[in-house]
């Protein structure tokens, strides 16, 4: 019997530059043995209704595996807790040597890859973790002492230096000569992810896939990076990458879009240099989480724990579906819940109005985005809402609180990207565009607009709550100096 190696994909739906393939085909070929594709889905992926998070990627997950079957390549699929779902794989492949995956950091990932390595380890299968899914591991780099950097300056200047490791490529005809053909292991789960699991929402998600995922980069480098520091502000213009959905379903290399971008540094200069930043933000939130995985539910600065958050649902509501009657609040909340991706700005704006105008908890706004969002990044994610809350490291100063319209006369000043998300503001004549409350009555009935009837006046009063806010958390400031 030749041995078989199996690939567990996790989120690496790609061929270009895919070190866990590349790792169990070289094993294959040097034992002259033989490889199969896999992925598990766990049932936390499916506890609730699939909302735009899930739907994207498991349809990103489907596309791959068409891809794949063009090729005659089938990726299996095994649903279950650790220990039946490798059961089910252990008693379907007798022949199973090894099985190779992406190494996970997030506090769920390392527990379940504990719990499925000492399994297989009691079946005699090997497991190789493969260190890629950053370009600096979380635990790859610390400070001299040993501890984690806590300030993303310093952590960039050493992460800038460290030796990033190379693209690989995968020969496909060798993969076909090793690829072993057999029936699903689990027919049962397949025709439910195909029949079911995949219906669940209706979006139709466009540009899915490793092709359109390289002719983006391509399109972002060749038109976009050289202006990316001065557009990447600005939510109606097509300024930023838009490449994270991408990355978080590894239908593109997060190594390739670095080496792209590094090779652009000459000639892109701060456009280029500004994107590398953004890939170490990346890796730095995902070391923090490594070494403080309790951020999740826990500030991770401690004098701000004892926080009494508010967790008003009749606000929180309005937040969530975009009827603040804050417009550039608005519109990314409906930009959000519309196509599953925010504009970074409004990330921050949304965010810190949650946290400092509403004075809603934190968690919430993590959580909510946590469904929604096609590129959510655990770590990514969760390290922005404490920075906008002024709860996390390297965060925002309590004191200073974005002002929602502020934000918007700079960012959209003729309220282009409000019109389109906010289209009972589509004739409102731009000059009064972020000043609602000052149009006259004379041109409300002339462009048949009622503000406080066809838009809502703002839910709270922002110089109030900011002043709240500051109060709140001078407090606790207060507090711990004691």
């Amino acid at each position: 019997m030749k041995p078989l190696y199996a690939v567990w994909l996790r989120n690496d739906f790609r061929f270009h530059d895919q070190p866990v393939i590349h790792k169990a085909l070289e094993s294959a070929t040097s034992s002259d043995g033989e490889v199969i594709f896999f992925f598990h889905i766990h049932p936390r992926f499916l506890e609730e209704k699939v909302d735009t998070h899930h739907d994207y990627f498991f349809k990103s997950l489907q596309q791959f595996r068409e891809e794949c079957a063009h090729i005659k390549i089938h990726i299996h699929l095994i649903y279950g807790n650790n220990s039946d779902a490798f059961t089910k794989l252990t008693n379907n492949l007798p022949d199973l040597a090894a099985v190779f995956h992406l190494k996970d950091f997030t506090p769920f990932g390392r527990k379940r890859d504990a719990d499925v390595a000492k399994f297989l380890k009691q079946k005699d299968v090997e497991t190789y973790p493969v260190n890629e899914s950053h370009l600096v591991q979380p635990d790859q780099l610390t400070k001299e002492d040993g501890t984690p950097y806590k300030v993303f300056t310093p952590y960039y200047r050493q992460w800038i230096k460290h030796q990033k490791q190379p693209l690989v490529k995968i020969d496909r005809n060798k993969l076909m000569m090793h690829y072993k053909k057999i029936d699903p292991i689990d027919i049962d789960t397949e025709n439910y992810f195909e029949n079911d699991v995949l219906f669940q929402r209706d979006f139709q998600w466009l540009g899915l896939g490793e092709d359109t995922a390289l002719k983006r980069l391509e399109l972002f480098l060749d038109e976009r990076i050289t202006y990316y520091d001065k557009s990447r502000d600005q939510p109606a213009i097509a300024g930023t990458s838009q490449l994270s959905p991408y990355i978080k379903t590894g239908v593109l290399s997060v190594r390739k879009i670095y080496y792209s971008v590094f090779d652009r540094l000459e000639t892109s200069g701060k456009g280029a240099e500004s994107y590398l930043k953004e890939l170490a933000w990346r890796d730095f939130y995902a070391m923090i989480y490594y070494f403080y995985p309790n951020i999740k539910n826990q500030e991770y600065q401690e004098k701000y724990r004892s926080i009494e958050w508010s967790t008003d649902s009749q606000l929180f509501n309005k937040w969530k579906t975009g009827t603040t009657g804050f417009p550039i609040v608005d519109a990314g909340m409906r930009q959000l819940n519309e196509i599953g991706w925010m504009h970074n700005r409004l990330r921050m704006v949304t965010a810190s109005f949650l946290t400092k105008d509403y004075l809603i908890d934190w968690r919430m706004g993590e959580k909510y985005f946590s469904k929604k969002l096609i590129d959510y990044d655990e770590a990514s994610n969760i390290g922005g809402w404490q920075w906008a809350a002024s709860v996390g490291t390297d965060a925002v100063p309590y004191f200073r609180v974005f002002n929602p319209t502020r934000q918007a006369e700079r960012f959209d000043t003729h309220g282009q990207f409000i019109k389109k998300y906010l289209p009972e503001l589509a004739d409102i004549p731009t000059t009064y565009i972020h000043k609602l409350e000052k149009i006259p009555s004379d041109v409300q009935q002339k462009i048949n607009f009622h503000f406080g009837k066809d838009y809502p006046v703002p839910s709270v009063d922002h110089a109030l709550q900011r002043k709240k806010a500051i109060e709140l958390f001078k407090g606790e400031e207060d507090h711990h100096d004691d």
